[in-house]
């Protein structure tokens, strides 16, 4: 679900150190539940909107972007300076594939649409009762 948002789309990091724009509208969203995001963002989901291929652009500060390349999985796009999580992306490529939620500005125009990796949810924090659509693994494609 995507409403109607003026582009570019803005955000960055807690610092403002890493400044983004995107030039497409988002994909859409979802709640990652796996154990890698929950140690990545402290949190026992994290949430992310698909960015439509190079759509994205860092405006500033793309010398201080670090990235974690966990194996089998997108690299985690990091600020150097204050930690905030900002991306994921393709680790060949380093071409953006998610911009986490928090990074944005304002209203990013989606809303996460389901759940996935529901089988490793942090048994501290139930998954609410929203009525989106739970995937035990990841999304199917």
């Amino acid at each position: 679900m995507t409403s109607d948002v003026d582009l570019p789309i803005t955000g960055g990091c807690g610092c403002g150190a890493v400044r983004f724009e995107i030039d497409a509208p988002l994909q859409g969203a979802l709640y990652c539940h796996c154990t890698r995001c929950q140690h990545r963002s402290g949190t026992a989901a994290a949430a992310s909107a698909r960015a439509a291929p190079g759509s994205v652009r860092v405006v500033s500060g793309e010398e201080h972007v670090r990235r974690w390349l966990p194996e089998g999985g997108l690299a985690k796009d990091f600020c150097g300076e204050c930690g905030s999580a900002v991306f994921a992306s393709d680790p060949e490529s380093g071409e953006v594939i998610a911009v986490r939620l928090g990074a944005f500005d304002g209203d990013p125009g989606v809303r996460p649409s389901a759940r996935q990796f529901v089988a490793y949810a942090a048994p501290w924090e139930p998954i609410p009762d929203d009525g989106l659509p739970r995937f035990p693994e990841r999304l199917p494609r």
